[in-house]
């Protein structure tokens, strides 16, 4: 079984296209632009959008310091000696989303870190700090003491659409402001690398998933559109040997967003829940409840006193939107959850018994309430 390493990213395929062409020797006609034989797909030409977003990856060296057992050799035995510090260097990418040195990035790639050094693609290194962290999504965000920087703005990545061509700009195996090309392969994927640190928050696994080649050195990367938006941030790879083997998988720009905002003025994530355990609906789960169509999920268990409860909802019911956004997986429930806070208030439409219902929720945090929950630190 192939297994998902968690590193990399940093390309992407793109497409490639045909163009109708005219003989103009045998008198055939030019042929409409609007007719159904012109072929969609075209080629496309990345240079300007490479040119307009290069400059806001950075490249992250991190610093780890661990304590190692040591041992001394005594009449052939290893008798314990004690420990001693050993620093471990790691090397990951970090997209710059304010001009004043704000940089996106996943938690694997600074999680325990000592120390944090950013180089610019102008070679500039600069030492950064720690502002928050998310595990459940993976995502970080440091900060470095500069001005006028070159960043990426958010894009919409509910507008992206499976099949466009998009580019991944991250550091592959240390070489620096690599772009690669691709095309959005699938959206709302759960692949289950994300691991439940805090043992209370589920992971939020919503991936975009492309084509792109990614590797080693990539994770915090740029995934952006043809407007050079940011629309995801490269995470993880699919491979069973830990090199690019044709999938990777990037963080929904919409879903960071949310994330960024909580860690700049919190220090750690808002996170609302539903208070729901679900399924996708089955065929039989269909007959039993009386769904007319496989959409949507199935509510297994409704947590009492909680979201969902306090607005009427009961195991048996079929989520089928939130907010008005279609859920008809698991991923797509929790990334549109994870866009809001305690406290928002959203639609929630559901088909009980066969009739479709629509409740206005308002979400909670882990501890039941709407109260702010601050950072430790």
């Amino acid at each position: 079984m192939k297994k998902i390493f968690i590193c990399l990213f940093a390309a992407i395929s793109l497409m490639a296209q045909g163009c109708t062409q005219q003989n103009s020797e045998s008198g055939a006609p030019v042929p409409n632009s609007n007719t159904d034989d012109e072929p969609r797909l075209t080629l496309t030409d990345f240079s300007d959008v490479a040119a307009a977003t290069i400059d806001g990856v950075v490249h992250i060296k991190t610093e780890i310091t661990q304590l190692t057992p040591t041992y001394q050799s005594f009449f052939g035995l290893l008798i314990p000696q004690g420990v001693q510090e050993q620093v471990y260097t790691a090397f990951g990418s970090g997209v710059i989303i304010t001009s004043d040195g704000y940089i996106l990035t996943n938690n694997h790639v600074v999680q325990d870190a000592v120390r944090l050094t950013v180089t610019l693609n102008d070679h500039r290194q600069l030492p950064a700090k720690l502002i928050g962290a998310d595990p459940a999504t993976d995502l970080a965000l440091i900060k470095i003491e500069a001005t006028g920087l070159t960043f990426i703005p958010f894009g919409n990545s509910d507008l992206a659409k499976i099949g466009e061509p998009v580019l991944a700009i991250g550091n592959p195996f240390n070489l620096t402001s690599t772009v690669t090309s691709g095309i959005i392969s699938a959206k709302a994927r759960n692949v289950n690398i994300i691991e439940n640190t805090r043992g209370v928050e589920s992971p939020i696994e919503s991936f975009i998933q492309t084509d792109a080649a990614v590797n080693s050195g990539n994770s915090g990367g740029a995934l952006v559109n043809g407007k050079a938006e940011l629309i995801g941030v490269v995470t993880a790879i699919a491979s069973g040997n830990g090199y690019y083997n044709g999938y990777s998988f990037a963080i929904p720009s919409n879903l960071a967003q949310k994330v960024v905002g909580d860690l700049k003025q919190y220090g750690n994530v808002q996170r609302a829940y539903l208070g729901v355990q679900v399924t996708d609906v089955t065929e039989s789960i269909a007959q039993q409840s009386g769904a007319k169509e496989l959409k949507g999920l199935y509510v297994t268990k409704v947590i009492p006193d909680f979201s969902a409860y306090n607005a009427g909802m009961r195991q048996g019911d079929i989520i089928r939107a939130i907010a008005g956004v279609g859920t008809n997986s698991f991923a797509e429930m929790m990334e549109e959850i994870g866009r809001h806070s305690p406290g928002d208030v959203v639609d929630v439409q559901y088909d009980r018994n066969g009739k479709s219902n629509t409740v206005k929720v308002t979400l909670l945090n882990s501890q039941g309430n709407t109260h702010i929950i601050r950072s430790q630190k």
